[in-house]
């Protein structure tokens, strides 16, 4: 293999046991609009990608980790940071708003999982 060819691939090795490593709801919302934005192009048919099931089990991951944080703290007794109706729909268009919502900046610094409970809190006040 020509060393050229070899530099080239030395980045992507370096990072797969990075992004291996990384728990579901971990990437960044920075992370999340470069490759939602790199399948965007296909459309409905996006999700049907390697990457598009990633993206989704991405927020999955999220919003089951914030559910069970908001069970846990319901049955412990304690104030829980939103409150959301037991059921609910959010739509990728939604999703993807609130996500570009983040100053370009921040968006390197909130994970997925900060950012869905960021969501849920705005879209699901508690009463005061």
């Amino acid at each position: 293999m020509p060393l050229g060819k070899r530099v080239r691939i030395l980045p992507v090795l370096l990072a797969a046991p990075l992004l291996g490593a990384m728990a579901p709801g971990d990437m960044s919302v920075a992370a999340f609009l470069a490759r939602a934005d790199s399948i965007a192009r296909l459309g409905p048919l996006a999700l049907a990608t390697p990457q598009g099931n990633q993206l989704k089990g991405e927020v999955v991951a999220a919003g089951k980790r914030y559910k069970a944080r908001i069970d846990a703290d319901r049955r412990a007794g304690r104030k829980t940071t939103s409150c959301p109706p037991e059921s609910g729909t959010l739509t990728p268009d939604q999703w993807l708003a609130h996500l570009r919502s983040y100053p370009a900046p921040v968006r390197r610094t909130v994970s997925i999982n900060a950012a869905f409970d960021a969501l849920m809190k705005k879209r699901y006040p508690c009463p005061a």
